[in-house]
């Protein structure tokens, strides 16, 4: 890897994406989700009436894996405790987490994509807090099947994730 990517945002945002980890775009940036995914965020984040600015972005992992590779059970078991205390730093009232990989490391389950997204689930910080969280499609996932089936899926998730942060659609 190149550089570590954090994370970026606003420190104290109400929506907070967590992706799986950073791919060559973010590593040669330093910043998380700035390549073709990125784009697409940013667009998705525009959508629900906001900036990029105005939400916290982040992966699970915050160095790029070797060969670009999908994170394994040990590299998100050694960067969760990372995560979760940026996620107690940032305290967000709703987490969306963009894709399987980060949907099964924060809610420590192994089920499909399909049967996590469009309902929520709540994860418990170390410190107690309880933090609600929205799985939904990732930005490369949309890419590659960009149909109107999954984007209005997507949509429907982000506006339930905007109703519990205070900003109805």
């Amino acid at each position: 890897f190149t550089n570590i990517v954090f994370g970026e945002g606003d420190p104290r945002a109400a929506i907070m994406f967590v992706g799986e980890a950073p791919g060559e775009d973010e590593d040669l940036s330093g910043r998380p989700f700035v390549g073709r995914a990125g784009q697409l965020l940013d667009k998705m984040i525009v959508a629900m009436g906001l900036a990029r600015e105005a939400v916290y972005i982040c992966n699970v992992l915050k160095v790029r894996p070797p060969n670009n590779a999908t994170p394994t059970l040990e590299e998100t078991a050694a960067s969760k405790p990372y995560l979760l205390e940026q996620i107690d730093i940032v305290c967000p009232r709703a987490i969306v987490t963009l894709g399987k990989s980060a949907s099964q490391c924060l809610l420590e389950i192994g089920d499909s994509m399909g049967s996590m997204r469009g309902r929520w689930h709540q994860i418990r910080l170390p410190t107690g807090r309880v933090v609600a969280v929205m799985p939904t499609f990732h930005p490369a996932y949309l890419l590659r099947s960009y149909t109107a089936e999954n984007r209005q899926k997507v949509w429907s998730d982000l506006k339930m994730v905007m109703e519990r942060a205070g900003r109805p659609a």
